[in-house]
This record gives C-alpha cells, structure tokens and sequence, in this order.
C-alpha cells in the first residue's frame, strides 16, 4: 500500500491506469522492468501478487491501447479482478484529491486502502456498491432482457443495485418486479463477482417464476422475453462474465428436466 518512487529496476506486472482504463500493448498486461515502459520517476503501490512476482499500480494514462477491463475477463478470474483492483483504486484515489469535510488535500494511507485528511482527521475508504443479477426459470425457458445500457443487441440477466437499508433478497425481488413486472420464489445464491464499472460487487442469484405476465420497463430495458432453453438469443453475455454462468446453469437444469421427464 505503501506509495514508493520508481528507479526503473522494478520488476513485475504493472497495471497502469487512468480514466477508469488500464494500458493493455498487445492486449496483454505489460510485464518486465519498469525501465522498459519508461515509468522512472512515477510513483507505484504493490497491489498483490501474480504467478509469484508483484502486481504493480501506476496513474499514467496512455496516449494509446487504453482499454476496458473487460479485455481480460477471457484471461481468468484473478488477472482480471487485480486489473479490476487497480482500476478501481485509481479511480478512488483520483476522485478523493481533496476532503469532503474541509477541502484540505489527502493523503494515500500507507497501511490500508485509505485516503487520509491531515487538517481534520477524516478518513476515506474504498467503496464498493453491492449489486444483484438473477435469472428467472420458467419450466423450460428463462427470462432474459436487452438493457438500455447494453449496446450489440445482447440480451442478459436482470439486474439492479441494492438499495439503502434493502437486503440482498429482497432487491432481487424488487428489480425483477420493476423491470419485468414478475413475480419470483425460490431465490438461491450462486456467486459473486467483483465488477469495476466502476466499483460494483454483482451477486448471482437463480430464481423460479411465480406469477405475472411480462411488462417491460422501457426507462431499463429495450425488451424482455422468455426463451426456451435450447433457443437463446444468438448474443449473450461473454463467457467469463457471472451473466454467462447463471445462464448457463440455470440451462443445465431446464435440460436436466426435460431428460427426467422424457424418462419417468
């Protein structure tokens, strides 16, 4: 955590960010010394490990090859949440410059993700909005939906950030009733995964339908149906991501049924 100054013989991953992007040469995290990105001089912070040698965070966005981190989600699960983790913290140290409270310039804490005010004494952490993300079985189809947000046509999971004073549960219910004006039981907790767009924790859920008929928000969503599971849409989220996985296996059980009842 501790910031330390570059001399160029430095070695290790280096995850060098700006603007919510990390530099990506050759679609690749650059890896070597720090004299071979011309980085002498910049300030780092060891933000991990990976395949046994330091992960390091520099701020010095790039002329070029710039990129989302979605690049790396076809890398693994652990390259792309310590490219998540430098993108996020550079983020945070950016938009945290000066106190909230007094206006007094901060300054990095060099035992935990921290920025602190030396005027006031505040202290600013790291923060993480908890989302959700659930896919709806309805005998053998699921209910899928192309968000506003999402361009290419893909359609995905619902999804939704829980609210203040809102449990998990609870906002899993409520953003499928907004957004699809369905009515779901039998919620199960899957998996989380950390989503840096830009500081999101998205939390996986599988559900069964209970009662309603589909109506589509349209301030959310471009559209909403059900689709038999061995007729999904051609677009769908890209492996790696927990869309694909809770599509997946939500899937798995419809096809698992069919099988059983074909053979009772």
């Amino acid at each position: 955590m501790k910031l330390e100054k570059i001399s160029g013989n430095e070695h290790g991953w280096w995850f060098i960010c700006g603007q919510n992007s990390v530099w990506l040469p050759n679609n690749r995290v650059p890896h070597g010394y720090a004299h071979d990105f011309q980085l002498l001089g910049y300030q780092a912070q060891c933000i991990g490990q990976w395949h046994g040698e330091l992960a390091w965070l520099v701020h010095k966005p790039q002329e070029k090859d710039m990129y989302n981190v979605r690049s790396l989600l076809e890398h693994g699960d652990e390259i792309f949440g310590l490219a998540g983790k430098a993108v996020q913290l550079a983020e945070f140290y950016r938009s945290h410059r000066f106190c909230g409270y007094c206006g007094h310039e901060m300054q990095w804490s060099e035992r935990e993700w921290a920025c602190l005010c030396p005027q006031c004494r505040e202290r600013y952490y790291t923060q993480i909005a908890p989302c959700i993300i659930v896919v709806i079985r309805k005998d053998d189809s699921l209910l899928l939906a192309q968000h506003n947000r999402h361009r290419g046509g893909i359609y995905t999971a619902l999804a939704g950030f829980v609210e203040v004073g809102e449990n998990l549960e609870n906002a899993v219910k409520r953003e499928v009733m907004e957004e699809s004006h369905i009515e779901i039981q039998n919620l199960r907790y899957v998996s989380s995964q950390p989503w840096p767009f830009p500081h999101s924790l998205m939390m996986g859920y599988m559900a069964d339908y209970k009662d309603g008929e589909i109506g589509v928000d349209h301030s959310e969503l471009i559209d909403a149906q059900w689709f038999r599971f061995d007729k999904l849409p051609m677009k769908l989220p890209i492996p790696g991501t927990i869309a694909r996985r809770l599509i997946e296996d939500t899937v798995i059980l419809c096809r698992d049924s069919e099988f059983n009842l074909k053979n009772e």
